[in-house]
C-alpha cells in the first residue's frame, strides 16, 4: 500500500483509496481462507448468507434479501444450496407460517470458526510484521470504521468485533 499523509487536505478521499486497497488484499486472503475451511465448496455469496443470519437472530427470507440487495430468486437459490451442504435450516415463523426464518445448523456454526480461524492465522501473520503503534492505530480505526459498516446491516455492536474477525 502507498503511505498518504492524514493531514493532507483530502483525508477522507486517501483512506478510501487506502481502504479500496485493503479489500482488494483480504478477498485474496478471505478466498484462501474460504477454500480450506470445509470440504463442501461455499462461495463468496453463500459465506455473506451465513455471517448474517449469524449475526441477526430471526433473519427472514425478505430482510436477507434486503441486506443482501438480491432479489427474492436469487436469495432462495442460495439458502437451498446452504441448507443442502447442511449449513442452513428454514423453519415457519411463529406468528406468521409463510415467513421463513433462517438459522444456522451446528455444522455452519463450525464452517464459520473454521473459516475465522483460518482467516485470523493468516491476519496474525501479517500484522506481526507491523510495528506496534500501528496496530494499535489500525485497531482503532477499524472499531470505529466496524460500527459505521455494521449498523445498516444490522450486525452487533463494534465491541463483539474484537473477539471475532471474518
Amino acid at each position: 500500500m502507498s503511505h498518504r499523509s492524514i493531514g493532507s487536505p483530502r483525508p477522507a478521499v486517501s483512506a478510501v483509496a487506502e481502504m479500496s486497497e485493503l479489500i482488494e488484499l483480504l478477498e485474496v486472503v478471505w478466498e484462501r481462507g474460504r477454500d480450506t475451511a470445509s470440504a463442501a465448496p461455499v462461495s463468496s455469496a453463500q459465506a455473506r448468507v451465513l455471517f448474517l443470519v449469524e449475526a441477526n437472530e430471526q433473519l427472514n427470507l425478505r430482510e436477507l434479501g434486503r441486506l443482501l440487495e438480491a432479489a427474492p430468486p436469487s436469495v432462495t437459490r442460495l439458502c437451498d444450496r446452504l441448507q443442502a451442504v447442511g449449513y442452513l435450516e428454514r423453519h415457519p415463523g411463529a406468528d406468521d407460517r409463510r415467513e421463513v426464518l433462517l438459522r444456522l445448523t451446528p455444522a455452519g456454526r463450525t464452517y464459520l470458526e473454521r473459516l475465522r480461524d483460518r482467516r485470523q492465522e493468516v491476519l496474525a501473520e501479517a500484522m506481526a510484521a507491523m510495528p506496534e503503534a500501528s496496530r494499535a492505530a489500525l485497531a482503532t480505526g477499524l472499531a470505529d470504521f466496524c460500527a459505521a459498516v455494521a449498523k445498516p446491516l444490522r450486525l452487533p455492536a463494534p465491541n463483539s468485533f474484537t473477539t471475532r474477525t471474518a
